[in-house]
């Protein structure tokens, strides 16, 4: 995952695990994020705010030298309603999994056939992302997990865009048309 913040400032929320350090036996880490965090949050995702962002995930060693972060987000958050405007409470509840290999691993070449074609399996699991260094910013992977289940069009129950039909040209609907200025301008 490349994760671009903008003159390489720290992502709001983060919680780096050197890989060095991670064992063949799952560790289960907890984190939540503080309100400075959650603000940043809220302009990362563009989104009115972020209540609560808490995961729990369980981080271990994958083959030889991958890292394997599994868990579930969970968030609260509010958005703008798309038709009204107002504050639409949404909540976030995902389970996610993602691994990681170094960078050049032979685990994260996409596979192809005898024909150069790439294999992928829409309905299998992703590619391993590839890291560079020792570390894995686990926080920012549960963040861009939570981003991604965000309801793109959020709407308050019950509220629908309002049908708006187009009036036919020849209609005379009592506003003025616009081009009816153009009528008698000749070109000279």
């Amino acid at each position: 995952m490349k994760h671009d913040h903008g003159g390489g400032e720290q992502p709001p929320f983060s919680y780096p695990v050197k890989v060095g350090h991670v064992s063949a036996n799952a560790v289960t880490v907890r984190l939540e994020a503080d309100p400075r965090e959650r603000e940043g949050l809220a302009k990362l995702w563009r989104v009115v705010s972020v209540g609560s962002l808490k995961a729990e995930l369980q981080i271990a060693r994958w083959k030889k030298d991958g890292v394997r972060l599994k868990g579930r987000v969970e968030a609260d958050i509010v958005q703008s309603c798309v038709v009204t405007l107002e504050p639409v409470e949404s909540r976030i509840d995902e389970e996610f999994e993602q691994i990681f290999v170094p960078e050049g691993s032979k685990l994260a070449r996409v596979i192809a056939n005898d024909t150069a074609e790439m294999v992928l399996d829409p309905e299998g699991p992703d590619l391993p992302e590839t890291f560079s260094g020792d570390t894995i910013d686990a926080g920012a992977v549960v963040a861009e997990f939570a981003a991604l289940a965000i309801d793109p069009y959020p709407r308050k129950p019950g509220v629908e865009f309002a049908d708006h039909l187009e009036g036919d040209a020849d209609e005379k609907s009592g506003r003025p048309n616009p081009f009816a200025v153009l009528k008698d301008w000749k070109k000279d």
